[in-house]
């Protein structure tokens, strides 16, 4: 869902936002600067926490059902756990193993940032002009200034989720690019709002800069160079692995199933990665080493330590005492009381994966974690759990019910307020169905064409294929079809009036209107 997927950028920061310590503030001079934070993570702290990793991953999917997870804990440049849970299919018995592939939804974006850094000879070229041909945004002066560390930080003023709508309607990344001219802005390097085809826009210009495709890119800057064999950016390859676990939602009675078949290959490098837990615990270890991966250099290092830095504020304090969450280059950041920088991304699919990157630099400390389930907070809790017990001997607190509540919030506060399964008493009836059929036009959404069937009933039909929606009455001139894809709110509102038609969930950002023709 659109809301949902916001958690794939805050999820783990979000959890992990504690109270902040104050500094005081001499009258007559200048405070000396605190000392370097040290670390503080023993091996046997760690070593404990490992060896209870398999219990928690065990009751977390007993708890959930999840079918599948893979898990991969780097330490002091060593792989210290590795291991697939479950099933790849529910109702087939092919085991998940660390070589099983995932769509890692989100978490492609710190390997993107990646993967960026790797073509950059001064960090100082984050902040480049994004230049790609069918991109700009709606004002003219931010289109000319924006930067690849703009958008890479979702500070360059699009909206939530820009774009994301279109993608679900089936238009391709061109036609997306091409119309987030349309979308509304808030302040420029000011304001924080995730934005997959803005990150996506940046991604690309580099690969075109470099005159090449980011597939090839990635291939040749990252996962070749670090031996990440079985990680693509293309769904093809995902789609064509043998080893491959396929995506669940869950059903009304608890069980899980294979239903939906997510192609993110529009916003390939913001969401359309695919890796292992082997792959990624190779990913994990050039991350927490600076870049160098088995004594080679693969990613200059400066490049890459401007991703850990942050860039824009994500999460102001909410409390005076609160701390504020931040995002980098692709990750969230943020420290904590001891003043440890802590690294993390989610990574969700509601069409059916969760995944969970979160690091410790300092104690050289970091878990990735796969899952085949739509987000329940199963990803992030076994990390935040993770890391309780190897900082704290304990859990501080039952992470997967936190994890999976803010997740079920996010998915109710999508869905429209107005429950059109029941029309209210004394509904006024629509009228004849030829004031409704036609064509409609939408500057951003495109064409909308309303027919009848020979009873009467109405069909909407929206995007390029087109898709095609049963539209149910409600009051009058008002009605509402099931929304279908990645960002679906359940039942939404069509509304009629004065030759036009509004689409409820379409309309967050006033585009949602379409005029007959």
């Amino acid at each position: 869902m659109r809301t949902l997927r916001a958690l794939g950028a805050a999820g783990a920061a979000a959890l992990l936002t504690a109270s902040a310590a104050t500094a005081a503030t001499a009258a007559t001079a200048a405070p000396s600067p605190p000392p370097a934070p040290r670390p503080q993570l023993t091996d046997a702290a760690v070593d404990k926490a490992v060896a209870r990793l398999d219990a928690t991953v065990a009751d977390m999917m007993r708890r959930t059902g999840v079918p599948g997870v893979a898990v991969a804990v780097v330490h002091d440049d060593e792989v210290v756990h590795l291991k697939g849970f479950g099933v790849r299919r529910t109702g087939g018995s092919a085991a998940v193993d660390p070589d099983t592939v995932f769509q890692i939804a989100s978490l492609s974006k710190p390997v993107s940032s990646t993967v960026v850094a790797g073509t950059l000879t001064d960090p100082d070229q984050w902040d480049r002009h994004t230049s790609l041909p069918g991109f700009s945004l709606k004002d003219p002066w931010v289109t000319g200034h924006v930067t690849t560390a703009d958008l890479f930080s979702h500070r360059s003023g699009l909206p939530d989720h820009a774009g994301d709508l279109l993608e679900d309607l089936g238009y391709d990344q061109s036609y997306i690019l091409d119309h987030l001219r349309l979308e509304p802005l808030t302040p420029f390097r000011a304001s924080y709002a995730y934005t997959n085809f803005g990150f996506t826009a940046a991604a690309e210009a580099v690969a075109r800069a470099k005159g090449t495709s980011w597939q090839k890119l990635a291939d040749d800057t990252l996962f070749k160079p670090a031996g990440m064999t079985d990680t693509s950016t293309e769904f093809s390859a995902f789609a064509d692995s043998p080893d491959r676990a396929a995506t669940h939602v869950k059903n009304p009675d608890g069980t899980w199933s294979p239903r939906y078949v997510r192609d993110p290959d529009a916003q390939a490098p913001a969401g359309g990665v695919s890796s292992t837990a082997r792959d990624m615990s190779r990913w994990l270890r050039l991350q927490l080493a600076g870049g160098t991966l088995d004594g080679k250099r693969i990613i200059p290092a400066d490049a890459l330590a401007r991703t850990h830095v942050p860039a824009v504020v994500s999460q102001p304090p909410a409390t005076p005492t609160a701390r504020t969450g931040f995002y980098g280059l692709g990750w969230n950041v943020s420290y904590d009381d001891a003043g440890r920088l802590r690294l993390s991304h989610s990574g969700a699919f509601e069409l059916g994966a969760n995944t969970n990157v979160t690091m410790l630099p300092l104690e050289q400390l970091g878990i990735v974690v796969l899952t085949n389930g739509a987000p329940v907070g199963l990803a992030d809790a076994v990390a935040l759990d993770f890391f309780d017990f190897a900082e704290h001997g304990r859990a501080t607190a039952d992470w997967l019910a936190l994890a999976g509540s803010l997740y079920a919030q996010m998915d109710a506060a999508g869905r429209s307020p107005t429950d059109y399964a029941h029309p209210p008493a004394g509904a006024k009836p629509a009228r004849d169905s030829a004031a409704y059929t036609g064509t409609y036009d939408n500057p951003f959404y495109g064409r909308a064409t309303v027919t009848a069937g020979d009873d009467g009933a109405l069909t909407l039909a929206l995007g390029p294929k087109p898709l095609r929606f049963p539209l149910t009455h409600y009051d009058g001139d008002t009605f509402s079809f099931m929304t279908t894809g990645e960002n679906a709110v359940g039942r939404t509102g069509v509304t009629f009036a004065d030759g036009t038609l509004r689409v409820e969930y379409l309309d967050a950002d006033h585009l949602g209107t379409f005029t007959r023709q």
